[in-house]
């Protein structure tokens, strides 16, 4: 990867000293997370999409969960002590997060929101996410994505 292909979640890692491998690949706005795991040559266990939600108090929260599987509404209202969580608009997350859909981190947010990751995270010695940018993923330890982002695992699916 050239040095210019730096995104913003990769220069918060080494900022912090988070031991993490960077994966471009080529973006295709109609692939699916399960497709990108393939291309990553990984277990779809292990990629993991971002999803922000907003609570019925108006709250947001972030969840991280295997891209093979659907965040589970009232598991995800449950984990954040919410009365009901919804998805927020898709037109919203830039604005909101700093990013756009298919690009969604839950590390270096504009700000950070309340996260949850899905408990078989914790089953995977390495887990990829989303690198801040269509087309990049970045594979770590989801300890280390715990320690960075404050993401408590959860039943989530």
């Amino acid at each position: 990867m050239k040095k210019e292909e730096k995104t913003n979640v990769m220069r918060v890692l080494e900022g912090k000293k988070i031991a993490f491998e960077s994966h471009a690949y080529e973006p295709d706005p109609t692939m699916s997370g399960e497709e990108i795991a393939a291309i990553l040559k990984e277990d779809a266990k292990k990629v993991f999409k971002t999803l922000v939600t907003q609570g019925k108090s108006g709250a947001y929260y972030v969840f991280v969960v295997p891209v093979k599987e659907e965040l589970d509404l009232k598991k995800a209202a449950k984990a954040s002590g919410e009365k009901a969580i919804s998805m927020i608009k898709q037109k919203d997350l830039l604005p909101l997060t700093g990013y756009v859909h298919g690009g969604c981190s839950p590390i270096g947010m504009k700000k950070q929101f309340p996260t949850f990751i899905h408990e078989t995270a914790m089953e995977n010695e390495k887990i990829f996410v989303s690198a801040g940018k269509v087309g990049f993923q970045i594979e770590l330890n989801p300890n280390d994505l715990i320690s960075v982002t404050g993401c408590r695992p959860a039943d989530l699916v």
